[in-house]
């Protein structure tokens, strides 16, 4: 019987970031951007780490520096970039994570991956909050490439509904603040204070 399928990183930072009024990969936590502490801890733990971008990203001077995959829909949200890395590597199983996730540590990502269930379409973590996966701090197997595809193309665009319809494996977080995501200047200021006080590993 054949192995898992490969893993490979991939920071999802296509997005607008409307509700920040800034470019949340651009941000600042703990003396870097968010983009670069995202795509360093993937690569304490993958073997290549790449980025999903919009194809208007592509030259950014944030993104330009790293392995990018390019989203080939629009506007539908983190679902585009990662169908794109499904498509881009058929053989691959993709570690996602988003890139405004500043509490997020090397521990998290090392323990989604000895829970791996390559058997399922995924492994996510177990909100903290309401108990639905987490579909942007998860592994995505191979074999959900087209049923993704068919979800996306039926008019729905939201991963974790996906998740919600699909057979996967979910596990509790340890950290329950290590997913937390920062969307808003106010969410921003709040963990900058928390860099501050030592609160990142």
């Amino acid at each position: 019987m054949a192995g898992p399928a490969p893993l490979s990183g991939l920071v999802l930072s296509g997005g607008y970031s409307q509700r920040m009024q800034r470019d949340k990969a651009a941000l600042v936590v703990d003396g870097q951007t968010q983009l670069a502490r995202a795509v360093h801890l993937l690569q304490s733990v993958c073997a290549d780490v790449f980025i999903s971008v919009r194809a208007d990203q592509q030259n950014d001077p944030t993104r330009a520096g790293y392995a990018q995959i390019v989203d080939q829909l629009q506007d539908i949200g983190p679902a585009a970039g990662i169908l794109a890395a499904l498509r881009a590597r058929t053989d691959h199983a993709w570690l996602v994570v988003a890139v405004d996730l500043p509490l997020l540590d090397a521990n998290t990502l090392t323990a989604l991956i000895a829970a791996r269930d390559p058997t399922t379409l995924a492994t996510a973590y177990r909100s903290h909050h309401d108990g639905l996966p987490e579909p942007l701090c998860a592994i995505w197997e191979p074999a959900s490439s087209n049923l993704l595809d068919t979800f996306l193309r039926g008019g729905r665009n939201c991963p974790r509904k996906f998740l919600i319809s699909h057979p996967v494996r979910l596990i509790d977080l340890a950290a329950p603040d290590a997913l937390a995501n920062v969307n808003t200047p106010e969410e921003y200021a709040s963990t900058v204070a928390s860099a501050r006080r030592g609160a990142f590993a």
